[in-house]
């Protein structure tokens, strides 16, 4: 009974953000007949791919009760790792692009194993890596871009299959499979229960450790993949490529219903949340608003979304 209560409390938040993505939807493209466009709709979706390969892997990091605060950083140092795989040594563009994710999927396994092996806290172990991949990506670059790269390379973040953007097609792709995983597998239940009582989940012989470091290195898989598509899509390589990208993939996340103590969250949640986010910054700036704007509006939804939920969730549908 406890377990269908907690399907139907996530299936209501989602059922609420959904709404508020369609009437968010609605007002937006009365603003600006811009806004619905097929054009404007395509690029909002190679806009968001980055961001959303990051809040689908941290969805997994935060629904464990973890934080990870590096996956901008090790975007960053990917991006940076590229060019100089690729310029500077010579080394065949494919191979620079594997050799520089699995340096970003090290950074994530580093991270987890700081976290699980020597017991730091989430935050200050991620927060500490945040500065050191960041370190690496500026004084690997010595504030200098890498571009020229040949045309196939940018078929992964400018090209088009069958209409569709190409990295809108990866992220659908990681998205199924996440959800698979974290629905329907021993692994995702493992998420799960580590989240809500890591304890518990000790004592019921699940492997608490192992679980963090995969949870972990995905993160910077996930973050390092993202990095690829990126500079795919800018045609160069800066080291200040990811700064903030965190903040935007927890904020996706928690909005999506994700629980910021661990236990709860499902990766439709994610995903709707981080549609509204770019759909409010996309479509707040074609009618106009600024920046700052933007920001406040998002916050706004972000505790008008989460209150919603809330109270449907106590008083509207009482649990029995």
């Amino acid at each position: 009974m406890a377990s269908f209560a907690h399907i139907r409390s996530l299936t209501r938040h989602e059922t609420i953000l959904a709404m508020v993505v369609v009437f968010a939807l609605v007002a937006l493209s009365a603003q600006s007949d811009r806004f619905f466009t097929v054009a404007n709709l395509l690029n909002q979706g190679r806009l968001m791919t980055e961001v959303g390969l990051v809040a689908v892997a941290m969805t997994f990091v935060i629904a464990s009760g973890g934080i990870d605060l590096s996956v901008g950083s090790i975007m960053g140092l990917t991006a940076i790792l590229i060019g100089v795989f690729w310029h500077n040594f010579g080394i065949s563009l494919p191979v620079a692009a594997a050799l520089a994710v699995g340096v970003g999927t090290l950074g994530g396994f580093v991270n987890g194993l700081i976290i699980a092996r020597c017991g730091v806290p989430p935050l200050i172990a991620t927060l500490g890596t945040l500065a050191l991949y960041r370190g690496l990506a500026e004084g690997i670059s010595q504030a200098r871009s890498v571009g020229g790269y040949p045309d196939w390379f940018y078929l992964l973040g400018q090209g088009q299959i069958n209409g569709l953007p190409t990295q809108l097609l990866v992220l659908f792709i990681f998205a199924i499979t996440a959800t698979i995983i974290l629905s329907c597998t021993v692994w995702g239940r493992t998420v799960y229960a580590v989240g809500s009582n890591e304890i518990a989940a000790r004592f019921s012989g699940l492997s608490v450790e192992r679980s963090k470091l995969a949870i972990y290195t995905a993160s910077g898989f996930a973050a390092a993949i993202a990095g690829v598509i990126f500079v795919s899509r800018v045609s160069t390589t800066r080291s200040d490529m990811g700064t903030g990208l965190e903040l935007d993939a927890i904020t996706a996340v928690v909005l999506g219903g994700t629980s910021i103590f661990g236990g709860k969250g499902t990766i439709v949640g994610t995903i709707l949340g981080l549609i509204l986010i770019q759909s409010l910054k996309n479509g707040l700036s074609l009618a106009g608003v600024r920046g700052d704007g933007t920001i406040v509006v998002i916050g706004a939804v972000l505790i008008v979304t989460i209150l919603l939920s809330n109270i449907f969730s106590r008083d509207g549908f009482p649990e029995h």
